[in-house]
């Protein structure tokens, strides 16, 4: 009682007994509003207290819930598979909704419509570049002698031969295109072309790939040997290209004909019944624009006209250094795959 009537005095002559703002002044007011809070929860007895307690324990578990639920949105949004949605960019970046020419989905990311193209078979596949130089005949020697490993290893399983050659053969656009791609920035000046080209070429070549592994299926050592092979063969190539393009450039020529090769001996065992003219993969008939029931053969067709202009172009480029002219001075092959 006594310590009521002390704190009843000096609230008193804080507020003033004379204050005409009957609630007191707004420095008491959240102090007088704590403790009437404290004064009816009190006086509430049990039912108060009770009521009190579990508002507030309700309010707590719906606060967690909501975190919780929070926390499992942001998780989902981040692997992308909320409601199997493209997730929102803050960035505004989103796909566009792409179709086929029948409006059907288009299905693909790793290319889009406008990049898919009818390869040209009407190519001479016999072409050969005679070497005619000590580069020519480094060039030339250099393949052959590639070749007698991969001769022993794959012998005429020719769909893991092809995986293993795709491999290899998408590092030289790309190494060329990346140099290229430098000089530009050091010399100031345009590259004609070129880095698109070869980039479209390692491009293309990576596409064989693609379309390869969904044939065969690739066993663990077969793909421990690409690692091996790729990393020696990128430095190598990077290596070559830097003291050499001219060189660079023939001896992709020459790979290239003998991818020729080994697609013609491809060809050849699927008509000949020894390997079986299974359907195309989904990924080849779109990007080539095969039609519906397209077969392997059809595949391996498109796949070696394509290695044969692979090879028209390096060859090309080759001559034009041979000529003691840089890739700029003459128009480079754009879209030519």
């Amino acid at each position: 009682m006594k310590h009521s009537a002390l704190c009843y005095v000096i609230r008193r002559t804080l507020i003033g007994g004379r204050n005409c703002n009957r609630h007191g002044s707004a420095v008491m007011r959240p102090f007088l509003a704590e403790e009437m809070r404290q004064r009816n929860f009190a006086a509430d007895g049990r039912n108060g207290g009770f009521f009190y307690w579990k508002r507030m324990m309700s309010s707590k578990a719906a606060s967690e819930t909501e975190v919780k639920s929070t926390e499992k949105e942001k998780k989902e949004e981040s692997s992308g598979k909320k409601n199997n949605a493209v997730v929102s960019s803050y960035w505004g970046i989103s796909r566009p909704k792409i179709t086929r020419e029948d409006g059907t989905e288009w299905p693909w990311n790793c290319f889009m419509p406008w990049e898919t193209y009818q390869s040209n078979l009407s190519i001479d596949l016999s072409k050969h570049h005679v070497p005619k130089n000590f580069l020519d005949k480094v060039a030339y020697r250099t393949v052959k002698l590639l070749r007698i490993p991969t001769d022993l290893f794959f012998k005429r399983q020719y769909g893991c031969r092809a995986m293993m050659l795709e491999t290899v053969a998408a590092v030289p656009g790309m190494v060329g295109g990346m140099l290229l791609h430098l000089r530009s920035l050091r010399k100031f000046q345009h590259s004609g072309g070129w880095i698109k080209a070869l980039l479209e070429e390692a491009e293309n070549e990576r596409m064989h790939l693609m379309t390869m592994v969904e044939l065969v299926k690739p066993k663990w050592y077969e793909r421990l040997l690409v690692l091996a092979v790729q990393g020696v063969f990128f430095n190598a190539f990077f290596v070559v290209y830097i003291l050499s393009p001219k060189l660079a450039h023939r001896v992709v020529g020459y790979l290239e004909e003998e991818a020729v090769h080994s697609y013609t001996e491809y060809l050849k065992d699927i008509e000949s019944g020894a390997v079986e003219n299974v359907s195309a993969p989904a990924i080849a008939i779109d990007y080539w624009r095969l039609p519906k029931d397209a077969k392997l053969k059809d595949v391996v067709t498109v796949i070696r006209a394509d290695e044969a202009h692979h090879r028209d172009v390096n060859h090309f480029a080759s001559d034009i250094h041979f000529h003691g002219k840089e890739l700029r001075d003459a128009p480079a092959p754009l879209g030519y795959h």
